[in-house]
């Protein structure tokens, strides 16, 4: 497989007709080795348009998704940001390249090791994993200029968006499936947020948020 050429035609065919104009997350996915962050068993679907299985129930999510999260996330080089679920490590590659330090949460251990080793040999030293369950946030190093979630929950918790410093931005994809929204949460003052959720998508569930119950009576 010619690599580049497969890189090329992910950026070009993908991810551009879904919105994701920004140039420098353009530029960044051709430079940051996608194919690098996925186990070697699926080697050979790094490029392709769906989530890719890490075990664990958890996956990289297709490279649209992620690429367009990198951008509505518009993250600035002074900035701090959590990531909550490290997977692979692969968005904590990105994020890592356009923030000054990245937080990566990452509640099962392989997967932790797995997004360490990754980063490491990617060369990049910005970013910090953590096993630990991301759910609970990391207060002690908040507030926090960014909080992105690489996974779905079912409503966001109050908790992770009081770590976010007036001005930051927190983006997840919230919901049921068969529809879930992207959704943009910026904090405007101390108990001000405005939110939107300008695109839809599916992801798997990250572990031991709220799930609000269903029952009715």
């Amino acid at each position: 497989m010619n690599l580049e050429q497969a890189r090329f035609n992910m950026i070009e065919q993908q991810i551009r007709p879904w919105n994701v104009l920004d140039t420098e997350v353009l530029h960044l996915l051709s430079v940051v080795k996608r194919e690098d962050f996925v186990p070697l068993a699926h080697k050979a679907l790094a490029f392709v348009d769906m989530q890719i299985p890490l075990g664990h129930g958890q996956c990289m999510l297709e490279p649209r998704v992620e690429a367009r999260m990198l951008q509505d996330a518009a993250v600035q080089k002074h900035e701090k940001v959590l990531e909550i679920g490290a997977g692979s490590g692969y968005m904590a590659a990105l994020l890592a390249h356009r923030a000054q330090r990245v937080i990566s949460l990452e509640i099962n251990s392989e997967l932790a090791q797995m997004a360490r080793t990754n980063l490491q040999k990617a060369g990049i030293h910005n970013a910090e994993v953590r096993e630990v369950d991301g759910a609970k946030g990391a207060t002690a190093d908040g507030p926090f200029d960014v909080i992105m979630l690489s996974g779905s929950v079912a409503e966001l918790p109050q908790s992770l968006l009081a770590q976010l410093k007036i001005g930051g931005r927190l983006i997840a994809i919230v919901g049921d499936e068969p529809v879930m929204c992207v959704t943009l949460v910026t904090r405007t003052g101390e108990a001000e947020f405005i939110t939107s959720s300008p695109w839809d998508t599916v992801a798997p569930r990250l572990l031991n948020f709220p799930e609000p119950s269903h029952f009715t009576f």
